[in-house]
């Protein structure tokens, strides 16, 4: 039972959510996004058996921001997504205008 209060513990509400912290009358509360995967496990009589298997993962969400009566919830910018998914655009924007360049030839080709 001790490995089940231990992963309850982890997907706590406070694993999701960070303290809360006050600055010039602002209180920001940060979020994280967690998931993650467990196994599970068998003893026999002659304790043998296998064992048991798990992990999680963490991610910055954002966080909500109060100040006075209003709420507003800030997204967290993964800046390392970004750049992977604009060189990913730029490759395909390059295959796809290196396509229609070589389908043009052809017909120029076979017209003249």
């Amino acid at each position: 039972m001790r490995i089940l209060d231990q992963v309850k513990e982890l997907v706590s509400g406070t694993a999701v959510f960070g303290q809360p912290y006050e600055k010039n009358g602002l209180t920001v509360i940060p979020a994280s996004r967690m998931w993650g995967g467990g196994g599970g496990g068998q003893a026999s009589a002659n304790e043998e058996g296998a064992g048991v298997g798990g992990g999680m993962m963490a991610r910055p969400a954002g966080a909500f921001v109060v100040q006075g009566e209003s709420v507003r919830w800030l997204p967290a910018v993964d800046a390392t997504r970004v750049i992977l998914m604009s060189q990913l655009l730029a490759i395909v924007a390059v295959l796809s205008w290196r396509s229609v360049a070589k389908a043009r030839a052809r017909a120029k080709a076979s017209a003249g």
